[in-house]
């Protein structure tokens, strides 16, 4: 799956998680949010769309865009 695929599928509703570091992540929404989500101690960003998650939510200081290439195997 290509970044904007997901980032599509995403904002139709899907959920998704994924590893990176041996860490659990979550990409979840609501009604009026989208969240990035660390597993262990449940540390959540908020954002109003998805495309800003992928753009702005960080992991070690970057985004899921810039990280893509780490993790996208997780979406295939």
């Amino acid at each position: 799956m290509k970044i904007k695929e997901l980032i599509q599928m995403v904002s139709c509703g899907m959920e998704y998680n994924f590893y990176l570091k041996d860490e659990e992540y979550w990409i979840s929404h609501n009604e009026s949010k989208y969240y990035l989500t660390r597993v262990k101690d449940s540390y959540s960003q908020a954002f109003a769309t998805s495309e800003e998650l992928f753009k702005k939510g960080r992991i070690d200081g970057a985004s899921l865009i810039e990280l893509w290439d780490k993790i996208k195997e997780h979406f295939e």
